[in-house]
């Protein structure tokens, strides 16, 4: 989590919201991203889906079966349903996101049912250093208003 926590903070030094994700394959480090919405203006770019986007040149395929993702901030649904269509295993994400998060706070994609594939997830690691990384962007941002 400490690797998606330094992605995290490469976005809010590049005045992005601050998420970072790391991929691991059988313990060794695959892909890192952070998120890039606004310097390249594709609402897609957010971490998991550039990390997964880079985990897949890198193992030449789309199916990261036996991968396993930190993620900052509990995933949206586009983002759960990536890591869903990609097969990831696991996901450990650190803050929750009671408005928005489609592993356990809004709707379980990660364990639809319905689904090909379902994801184990574990939330709250390191979750007050996550959460307050997000607080600390926005509150910032709130100051900048005139």
């Amino acid at each position: 989590m400490n690797l998606a926590i330094k992605e995290a903070l490469k976005g809010f030094q590049e005045d992005e919201v601050p998420i970072g994700a790391v991929i691991v394959i059988d313990g060794k480090v695959i892909s890192k991203a952070h998120n890039i919405t606004d310097k390249t203006q594709i609402a897609t770019k957010h971490a998991e889906i550039c990390a997964i986007e880079k985990a897949c040149k890198k193992t030449g395929s789309w199916r990261l079966s036996d991968a396993e993702m930190y993620i900052t901030l509990e995933p949206c649904a586009m983002c759960a349903g990536a890591i869903a269509n990609a097969r990831i295993k696991r996901v450990y994400f650190g803050a929750y996101e009671k408005k928005s998060g489609c592993a356990a706070s809004l709707y379980p994609v990660l364990s639809e049912n319905g689904l090909n594939h379902s994801t184990e997830y574990l939330g709250g690691i390191s979750e007050e250093e996550c959460s307050a990384l997000l607080k600390n962007y926005f509150k910032s941002k709130r100051v900048q208003k005139p």
